[in-house]
């Protein structure tokens, strides 16, 4: 169950642990899907064969990886009283970690700051991408997004 809060909470929420995903498996039909999209079809990724026999087996795209970041974040917790929610970018990302196709992840997500902006909330959150039995993340973020509570404008 996704921790719960109200819009009107997360100026107070700086600093905080939002809360933690549930485990999803990375699958090679999904790997494939994302190199599908992006064009992105690289052998490490999409040729199971040569990447086992060369690597140990495919691996997961890194922004794949951090693409996953806000529906993780969904299970992790959700705020209600919002309107809608702006994907604003990111300051940082690092991948320090594969993943490899079959493994698990999940998102562990802080609030690293929150200020007033454009009618709504600038925040900037702590993502960190975990692998199941790992010590390594696969992936540490500094995300942004611009969060609008209900009755803001153009809502």
């Amino acid at each position: 169950m996704p921790n719960q809060y109200t819009f009107a909470e997360l100026p107070n929420l700086v600093g905080h642990e939002m809360g933690v995903s549930d485990w999803v498996e990375i699958d090679q039909h999904r790997v494939d899907l994302f190199a599908e999209a992006t064009g992105d079809d690289q052998w490490i990724h999409t040729d199971v064969e040569r990447a086992t026999r060369e690597i140990g087996g495919p691996i997961a795209h890194g922004y794949l990886t951090v693409s996953l970041i806000p529906w993780l974040a969904r299970q992790a917790f959700q705020v209600s009283g919002v309107a809608r929610v702006v994907n604003y970018g990111s300051n940082k990302v690092r991948f320090s970690n594969v993943v490899r196709v079959g493994k698990r992840v999940r998102l562990r997500q802080s609030m690293h700051s929150c200020e007033p902006r454009a009618g709504g909330l600038f925040i900037v959150w702590d993502a960190t991408v975990e692998i199941e039995g790992e010590r390594r993340p696969a992936c540490v973020a500094e995300t942004i997004t611009l969060v609008y509570g209900e009755g803001a404008r153009g809502t």
